[in-house]
């Protein structure tokens, strides 16, 4: 009888395990209760030592079934928020514009194709920081690693300035509306609050990212033997040189398109400059919005809008296109949702200030740094089994982020800990499905791209532990 293999379950049914979990623990764990520094306030900050037992309420099956209805109810700026974007982002990919950008940068740097690593890689890294490009970088797969073969590079080229790329900038994200966006509001601050930080990280991210990839690809160009692929080079050159796009096939990058991407790139810096908290950086030439998630939703569907008219889509068109991009990140919406339920339950249970009192415990003597790099490895441990960035945030904001009170540190650097260590682990964790699909797409085994990001990742690990302990040394 032949033996079923494991599969790691899906992040949904992770959650709803954590559910049951919580709500078996409320009838365990003791209520409790802290003061708090203003009890009104949308952020609650709680008064450290000032903890005390309240009576507690054990939460049932009812409860467990109600949480993920209930999170969409608490959650549902979010969720508004990220469906519009998915309507947004599949109405520009539904132009052409920005697979008509990549292919004229393609053109341009003909015949001089070494180019085509930094440029590209930067390009996919200010994606991933800018709006969390990752699903969306599936179409460029097929056709950038056959220019890349021809140009005498292999797969794992391809997919270091593709997935890579990406990834090093949703590590350091300055506007991520699925992690930076979701995890500060969780925090209950504002996006904006640790972003030098993120920049400091992403100009050491990215640059590495480059040097690791160029150094790689110049040493297959010169002797193909060490490509860590090269037992299947030629199936891949024979796979991948015929399956169906390439360059030729690339839309023309015409004035209605230039004038989309103008509108793609203005729709998001509108969204930082409205996020920004002007005042507080001393910049008063033009007023502090204090816009969130609402009015993102307004600004990306004018935006959608506005793109449809460029393209000349008919309203049917436009409404079709709109909705199966939404549909497209569905997913992530119910799992905001869901994810959400956990906090509600344990809230509802009166045990969230006990779990907080349990860590604050734990945190007594512990200096701020040795906090902030617990932090940063805790979130590699949760990203393994929940790796979807907009679910963890959801998940464990609530309960992190008040902790870093405790510590005396900004809960700014819990957000950027998790969102460094949840991207990382996007490039190697099995359970992430992105991954394992990509490395389906380009043929490569999970065994050849763990060798391939190995010791480099380490390497970024450990700089993000330097940056972050750096920070809460200046900072706090």
């Amino acid at each position: 009888m032949e033996k079923k293999k494991f599969k790691m379950p899906s992040s949904y049914v992770i959650i709803m395990a954590i559910v049951i979990l919580v709500a078996i623990l409320s009838w365990v764990l003791p209520g409790g209760a802290y003061d708090y520094v203003d009890p009104e306030a949308s952020t609650l900050e709680p008064i450290a030592g000032t903890y005390h037992e309240v009576e507690s309420h054990p939460q049932g099956i009812t409860e467990v079934i109600m949480s993920p209805i209930n999170g969409f109810m608490d959650a549902v700026d979010i969720i508004l928020y990220t469906l519009v974007i998915g309507g947004f982002l599949a109405v520009v990919m539904k132009t052409g514009a920005i697979d008509a950008g990549i292919g004229a940068i393609i053109r341009k740097l003909k015949g001089r194709e070494r180019l085509l690593i930094p440029v590209l890689m930067l390009v996919f890294s200010i994606a991933g920081a800018a709006f969390g490009i990752e699903e969306e970088t599936l179409p460029f797969f097929p056709v950038l690693i056959p220019v890349l073969l021809a140009a005498g590079y292999d797969t794992l080229v391809g997919l270091s300035i593709i997935k890579m790329g990406a990834a090093l900038g949703v590590m350091g994200s300055i506007a991520n509306p699925f992690a930076v966006a979701i995890a500060s509001r969780f925090a209950g601050i504002s996006m904006t609050d640790g972003i030098a930080i993120r920049l400091v990280l992403l100009a050491i991210y990215i640059p590495a990212g480059i040097i690791f990839t160029m150094r790689y690809a110049e040493k297959v160009r010169k002797d193909p033997t060490k490509s860590l692929v090269y037992a299947q080079a030629e199936e891949n050159k024979k796979f991948f040189l015929k399956s169906g796009s390439d360059l030729d096939n690339m839309p023309e990058l015409t004035g209605k398109r230039k004038l989309i991407l103008l509108v793609f790139g203005i729709s998001f810096l509108i969204m930082i400059w409205g996020v920004l908290s002007w005042a507080d950086l001393g910049i008063t030439i033009w007023p502090t919005m204090g816009w969130w998630f609402p009015e993102l939703c307004g600004v990306f569907l004018t935006a959608s809008v506005i793109v449809a008219i460029i393209a000349r889509m008919s309203s049917d068109d436009f409404i079709d296109t709109f909705l199966n991009g939404a549909k497209d990140l569905m997913g992530v919406a119910v799992i905001i949702g869901v994810a959400r339920g956990v906090s509600i339950v344990m809230n509802d249970a009166q045990i969230t200030d006990t779990i907080l009192h349990f860590g604050e415990s734990l945190l007594v003597n512990t200096s701020s740094v040795l906090f902030t790099v617990a932090t940063y490895l805790i979130y590699l441990v949760l990203s393994f089994f929940v790796p979807s960035s907009s679910g963890l945030a959801t998940l464990s904001m609530g309960i992190m982020a008040p902790l870093a009170d405790f510590a005396g540190v900004g809960r700014e650097l819990v957000v950027i800990a998790y969102a460094a260590a949840n991207s990382m682990l996007a490039l190697v964790a099995p359970t992430c499905g992105l991954l394992m699909g990509v490395l389906e797409m380009t043929r490569t085994s999970y065994i050849t791209w763990m060798k391939f990001v190995g010791k480099f990742l380490l390497l970024i690990a450990l700089i993000t532990i330097v940056v972050l302990s750096g920070a809460t040394i200046l900072l706090y």
